[in-house]
């Protein structure tokens, strides 16, 4: 008979083997993936590192990472409660904290590099911070979703104002083609130097212009069609699927074989399309959430062929791993909660050329988190 084992050496044993079960349930019986080609992950906890200054986040709208690796965050100081804020009240209520300006460039070690936005001369900043994008020419594209949120504001790096697409202005609905309504989220497609608007929070599509006019290019909604501003009826999984697309479209993304990816949240499904707006297919996911919806912002894996997709789900509080190819879910990480690794309303998430996973919070939650690459992903 063998000798007990000692308390600690059973339980590293007993770990090992869970940790084999949840990856092969992870990877599922039907895939022909090994398990060392599936993004797996583990979160950074010392990451970012402290901000200077006493400054504090707020609600963090977008995160994005820019070609030099560099991860941008744009986050509501507004949104800080007096008991969060406390050092900036008249008088002060406590000794911190101070708010930190709207947008914040980190390394991909934690390190704060740049700070800026926030009202200024010849351009209306936004009510309510969301999204934001970084392009290889070097300039930044933000936006937001308060009542009249309904233009993108173009910067360079270090902040100064170079374009703005839209007014802080009542929306003029779908199809208007100069103004915007609520927009969530931009992506640029370098070549064609358009940058595509998912609009929004307001509208019910997306629209596409020219990334150094402004000048309009097209747009369209679900399925390709032409977006509707009609009032549509509450998510029901049982009702046929709509062919609109819900409030919000909350995410575009575009790939290097010229798929456009789009999160229509509420429906809880990812639509496809060509760069013409023309669909090719869609899939769902958690289709029975209600709420806020399963689809929040989706990530595009580094890999050459850009293999997979990694989406946030910021009602369920998980990220999923989907095959590009089929939309078939591989593996996931997180779940509601407050701890390291955990999520509450998981709301926009990024990845870096080494496969490290940045994401961001909302409602109570104000944070930004990174999760290091763990597997064999990227060979």
């Amino acid at each position: 008979m063998m000798p007990r084992l000692p308390r600690l050496v059973r339980a590293l044993l007993w770990g090992a083997v869970a940790s084999s079960t949840i990856a092969i349930l992870t990877l599922g019986t039907a895939s022909p993936l090994r398990a060392g080609e599936i993004p797996t992950f583990a979160v950074d906890a010392a990451w970012p590192k402290p901000l200077p200054n006493n400054w504090i986040l707020g609600q963090v709208g977008g995160i994005t990472v820019d070609s030099q690796g560099h991860i941008w965050i744009i986050h509501r100081p507004r949104s800080l409660t007096d008991d969060e804020k406390g050092a900036v009240l008249t008088p002060p209520r406590s000794k911190c904290c101070v708010p930190a300006p709207p947008v914040l460039e980190f390394d991909d070690e934690g390190n704060l590099l740049r700070a800026w936005g926030g009202p200024g001369e010849g351009y209306q900043w936004v009510g309510r911070e969301h999204g934001i994008e970084v392009d290889e020419r070097g300039f930044v594209w933000i936006g937001g979703n308060a009542e009249n949120d309904n233009a993108i504001l173009k910067f360079t790096l270090d902040g100064k104002f170079v374009m703005q697409i839209g007014s802080i202005a009542p929306s003029k609905g779908s199809n208007d083609t100069t103004q915007l309504g609520k927009p969530a989220e931009t992506a640029i497609d370098k070549d064609a130097n358009e940058i595509y608007v998912a609009d929004g929070y307001g509208n019910h599509r997306v629209i596409v212009f020219d990334a150094t006019t402004g000048a309009y290019k097209r747009h369209w909604g679900a399925y390709g069609n032409v977006p509707s501003d009609d009032r549509q009826s509450a998510y029901d999984p049982k009702a046929p699927v709509s062919q609109q697309f819900a409030n919000p479209v909350h995410c575009v993304k575009i790939a290097n074989d010229g798929l456009v990816y789009v999160c229509d949240r509420i429906n809880n499904r990812i639509q496809v399309f060509r760069k013409d707006g023309s669909f090719v297919k869609e899939w769902f996911f958690e289709k029975n959430t209600l709420g806020n919806g399963a689809v929040w912002d989706i990530a595009i894996w580094p890999d050459p062929t850009q293999s997979y997709l990694l989406s946030a789900d910021g009602e369920n509080n998980e990220i999923r791993i989907v095959t590009r190819s089929d939309g078939t879910v591989v593996g996931r990480f997180g779940r509601s909660g407050r701890n390291a690794g955990q999520f509450h309303w998981v709301h926009a998430m990024a990845v870096d050329a080494k496969g490290n996973v940045y994401t961001a919070e909302v409602d109570n939650a104000k944070r930004v988190q990174k999760f290091k690459l763990t597997s064999d992903a990227l060979r």
